[in-house]
């Protein structure tokens, strides 16, 4: 497959969802997608809990929310956060200039701009992945400050 843009990418996702996972690219055959676990930044492939780090189907990584273990200012949170969505999508052969999607999800919005502040020192290619940043009523227990989840490409 050609190397897409970011809008061409999630046209393609969005056709694969529609096709129920079967990925169809233009003057090509339908061919399956397979959907596989990959390992992240520390070699696993699973937790504790019932979901998977970090999950690829055809060229599209999803990597599952990462909450902040280290107490800190928002700012260390926001740094901590991303640093290891780094080292996830590493361990993937992907990076930030490769997203296409986060979620934020911050225990007080009211320091959004202080965590904005962070967000926009990382290089995330010449256009800024779409975004949604939404104050949940909780985190799970032991996260601090926020979680982050996203979608890139390989």
């Amino acid at each position: 497959m050609e190397r897409q843009t970011r809008r061409g990418l999630l046209k393609t996702a969005a056709k694969i969802a529609a096709a129920g996972g079967v990925l169809s690219t233009q003057g090509a055959s339908a061919q399956q997608v397979e959907r596989t676990v990959k390992k992240d930044a520390t070699g696993k492939t699973a937790g504790p809990f019932p979901f998977t780090p970090v999950v690829s189907f055809g060229n599209l990584l999803f990597l599952s929310g990462i909450g902040c273990r280290v107490k800190g200012t928002i700012e260390e949170e926001t740094k901590w956060v991303l640093d290891e969505i780094e080292k996830n999508l590493a361990a993937s052969g992907s990076s930030l200039e490769k997203v296409l999607k986060v979620n934020v999800f911050m225990e007080d919005i009211r320091e959004f701009d202080r965590m904005n502040a962070v967000y926009k020192t990382r290089k995330w290619g010449s256009v800024f992945p779409a975004r949604n940043t939404v104050q949940p009523t909780a985190l799970p227990a032991g996260d601090y400050g926020l979680a982050i989840d996203c979608i890139a490409y390989v």
